[in-house]
């Protein structure tokens, strides 16, 4: 039996052979100390180095503002516990969506235990922060305004430049986390007016466990972990050599093949589309139509539940629900709740993402594999 067509790359993504092989030297020969004077630290070092400006490239900054981390989780609490931590005595407010990935959102309830104020933005039926509501929301305290780049469920890219504008009026720090964006759209740190941007590894082809955190020069905060002072005092702790020299390759790929991989994830997330419209249900979209991740498909199937759409197709295809039926009713993901979408609708939406290996085959096969789910459950 063939494996199932993987179309879940906005949760994780498998390794590319180019970054494999970028790792592999690091895992092997040269096993040393970036840190080490001799000669064994020579090339580790280089090969950190050589990773710090590739990610510069992906973000349009300078390599010496690329702080290496263990991921979007960890750049995502270094960034705003660390505003927190810096502007505590300017203020004690946080402006926020209520869509972020719980990454954000975690690290703010833990600041409300400890004084912070944070205020949670609507969204419109799209799914997008209004840059609006983000300068009605400024008060005298506001001390960071942070806002994703683009939605992991949904794919709809927020208005991040605007909003940068808006921070920027105020003097208030932007942040950023751009892990669904960064190899999938330009993530130009100026154009965005971003202060700190998080990204991580393994939404791009490069390992689990690795990330970066854009920091702009002028803007200090506090080291997350205290050591022996990596990463110019900013995150101490040996660096990750293996992980780093991947994410430093995968970035190097997604600039050079910017433009064709969007275009080719494009096309194939609106032939799935289109071939899942055709399998005679109501679906709906969800997101926006046109200012959305070029691989991010999420739709809903009215009148039917996620989970038993997925344990149809789940020999076939593997993508991710929106929401969980149960006895006691429906968990709806924070984002539709927030998006307002009708339980009726809510409780069969799936999550489909293409990705940099996905074929027009996979996509047909993925779209005969719904039309077969939802036929079979639509007769029961």
């Amino acid at each position: 039996m063939a494996n199932p067509v993987y179309l879940d790359y906005n949760a994780t993504t498998p390794l590319i052979p180019e970054v494999t092989d970028a790792m592999r030297p690091f895992m092997e020969e040269a096993f040393g100390n970036p840190s080490s004077s001799h000669l064994h630290g020579v090339i580790p070092r280089r090969a950190v180095s050589n990773a710090r400006e590739q990610v510069a490239s992906l973000l349009h900054c300078h390599a010496d503002e690329v702080v290496f981390t263990s991921g979007g989780t960890e750049s995502n609490n270094h960034a705003i516990i660390g505003v927190a931590r810096t502007f505590g005595g300017k203020g004690n407010h946080i402006i926020t969506s209520a869509i972020e990935h719980p990454a954000v959102l975690s690290v703010c309830a833990f600041l409300e235990t400890e004084g912070i104020e944070t205020t949670y933005l609507p969204v419109d039926g799209n799914g997008c922060v209004r840059p609006a509501d983000v300068a009605a929301a400024i008060r005298p305290e506001t001390i960071l305004i942070t806002i994703m780049h683009a939605n992991n469920e949904t794919g709809s890219i927020q208005p991040v430049s605007e909003i940068g504008e808006v921070a920027r009026h105020y003097g208030i720090v932007f942040h950023t986390d751009a892990a669904q964006s960064a190899g999938k759209i330009e993530t130009n740190v100026d154009t965005m007016g971003a202060s700190l941007v998080s990204i991580a590894g393994h939404k791009m082809y490069a390992p689990k466990g690795v990330g970066a955190l854009y920091l702009r020069r002028g803007l200090s905060l506090p080291p997350f972990f205290h050591g022996a002072g990596q990463e110019s005092g900013r995150r101490a702790g040996t660096e990750n050599v293996i992980h780093i020299a991947g994410l430093g390759k995968a970035c190097e790929i997604a600039i050079n093949d910017a433009e064709a991989l969007q275009s080719q994830m494009q096309t194939l997330r609106d032939r799935l589309h289109e071939g899942i419209k055709n399998c005679g249900v109501n679906i709906c979209l969800n997101g926006h139509p046109k200012d959305r991740l070029p691989n991010t498909l999420n739709i809903s199937f009215r009148g039917l539940e996620a989970n038993r759409i997925l344990e149809e197709i789940g020999l076939d295809v593997s993508a991710s629900a929106g929401a969980a039926c149960h006895s006691d009713g429906v968990d709806m993901s924070h984002v539709l709740v927030a998006m307002q979408v009708a339980e009726v609708w809510a409780k069969g939406t799936i999550r489909f993402s293409v990705g940099r290996m996905t074929t027009e085959a996979d996509v047909d096969r993925a779209i005969a594999s719904v039309f077969n789910a939802v036929t079979q459950l639509c007769r029961l």
